[in-house]
């Protein structure tokens, strides 16, 4: 898929909703956070509990280009985190990798993904209760969603294997993705002792 040509609808930025311009840069790269990306790129979406945290274990991957926070799988539109917060609209926080798979495959995401946080929690990640917080992985096309189902049956078995429960994570194509509010962007990179509670299973991939 080349991304030069990535449908912006399922990249509706806050801007549309709030005044937001969509040239918004990430503070660490100074890339744009919005479409179009390089071409032959690739993207995805990872929720992993609260979206601070994620986004910052993402960033540091040598061969992201760039990531944001936002919003997906719900069903409102133009949500805010204050209406997100309340579990009503639906939404998970959700975090855009954009990467070149010449330098970090899809898999080793993934790898990362499982290995971050809890997959196994449901509705919750740690002392992080509500829906917003529920663990999943959105993908680009039927190859990433392949790889991920198949990822997730590979987890599921070590988790067995070490006496833990069955994975909650939700496994799909990608939804609608609406950028979070610009204080929530690379939020640990402007307060660096900020809240961070991603924590792994300590079951490696």
């Amino acid at each position: 898929m080349q991304n030069s040509q990535t449908d912006r609808s399922l990249f509706i930025a806050a801007a549309e909703h709030q005044g937001i311009s969509d040239t918004v840069k990430h503070r660490l790269s100074q890339r744009c956070i919005y479409p179009p990306f390089p071409e032959n790129y690739q993207y995805a979406l990872f929720a992993m509990g609260c979206f601070w945290g994620a986004e910052r274990r993402f960033w540091q991957q040598p061969g992201v280009w760039v990531t944001a926070v936002g919003y997906a799988g719900g069903h409102t539109t133009h949500p805010t985190y204050t209406e997100v917060c309340t579990g009503l609209t639906g939404h998970t926080e959700a975090v855009l990798v954009v990467f070149d798979p010449a330098q970090i495959s899809f898999s080793e995401l993934l790898q990362v993904f499982w290995q971050s946080h809890d997959p196994t929690q449901g509705l919750r990640q740690g002392n992080d209760i509500g829906s917003q917080y529920r663990s999943a992985i959105y993908c680009m096309d039927e190859q990433q969603l392949d790889e991920a189902q198949a990822s997730s049956e590979h987890y599921q078995a070590r988790l067995s294997a070490a006496g833990r429960a069955r994975i909650t994570t939700e496994v799909g194509l990608m939804p609608a993705f609406y950028y979070a509010e610009p204080m929530h962007q690379q939020y640990l990179l402007l307060n660096p002792n900020g809240y961070c509670g991603l924590q792994g299973t300590g079951v490696m991939y």
